[in-house]
């Protein structure tokens, strides 16, 4: 994977951290789901006036924007307003590299090499190492409300890179353009009528700030470059990056939220970091042990 490549994800990565710190201010100023289908129109209008559809099947595209806009961020919005904090749901959602990885193997026909297996597993190790220190008091519901939200992203990483080399931000414009609708009904159902009308009628500017991260830097920018890079790199060599979102995520939570981080995270972050260092290794072809020439 070429350095610039590595720089995007990484940029990729910092904005998505800081993304669940937004999500929480959202949440709290806002019905979650409402909050979630307000970002996901923003993201789609006025851009896809402008933006011509991507050249991929349509049902590729509407997948992935119901995976990746819906019950992604359904799953999400709701755990972080039922009480799952900021800095632990971006460790938690990581765990979609994995789904990622599952899934590419079982419908892509993707082997994971041993490298990335390894450096998997090595991440995830120290995911749990900060899970188990966050984990006490966050509330099982919140925690697989997460953990759906996880396996919505990897599904939505697996149509993305079955798409192969679209037009990424024409891919995640016309995507969005399938979430607003579905999460205005599921806001409709859960929140109700009179929720959303006082939402909408008392929106404040501190709100549309709110709504435009979410909907342009988080979506728009990072969802186009996450397009961009699965559409040239194998889903288990791109999904990986992720796993950093944790530590981007413990760090927006104690500069902006005042949320502590403890000595047991920092080495969970360290094991995070090895894991990535690890799991983008290439593996080299073995050599005979006896040559016939």
């Amino acid at each position: 994977m070429p350095i610039r490549h590595i720089l995007l994800a990484l940029l990729v990565v910092a904005i998505w951290g800081f993304n669940f710190v937004v999500i929480k201010l959202s949440v709290e100023a806002l019905p979650p789901i409402l909050a979630a289908a307000l970002r996901f129109c923003a993201a789609a209008f006025p851009a896809l006036l402008f933006v011509r559809p991507p050249k991929a099947p349509w049902w590729l595209v509407v997948g992935f924007g119901l995976s990746f806009g819906f019950a992604l961020y359904a799953f999400l919005n709701l755990s972080i307003a039922w009480g799952m904090p900021a800095g632990l749901s971006s460790l938690v959602l990581q765990t979609q590299a994995f789904f990622t990885m599952a899934m590419a193997f079982v419908l892509l026909g993707e082997r994971p090499s041993r490298f990335q297996i390894i450096g998997a597993g090595v991440a995830f190790l120290g995911i749990a190492v900060i899970g188990a220190e966050r984990i006490e008091g966050a509330g099982l519901v919140p925690l697989v409300m997460v953990l759906l939200a996880a396996m919505a992203w990897g599904l939505a990483n697996v149509l993305t890179k079955k798409a192969g080399r679209v037009n990424a931000i024409a891919f995640t414009v016309w995507g969005s353009l399938a979430a607003p609708l579905p999460l205005f009904a599921l806001s409709y159902v859960v929140e109700g009528g009179p929720a959303i009308w006082a939402a909408l009628s008392g929106f404040s500017w501190s709100d549309a700030v709110l709504i435009a991260f979410l909907a342009y830097p988080a979506t728009l920018l990072g969802g186009g470059i996450w397009s961009w890079l699965l559409g040239r790199h194998p889903a288990s060599t791109v999904a990986p990056f992720t796993l950093l979102v944790p530590i981007t995520g413990l760090l927006s939570g104690y500069l902006i939220l005042g949320e502590t981080i403890t000595g047991i995270e920092i080495a969970g972050g360290v094991l995070v970091i090895i894991g990535l260092i690890v799991t983008l290794r290439k593996s080299k072809p073995l050599e005979p042990a006896i040559r016939l020439d």
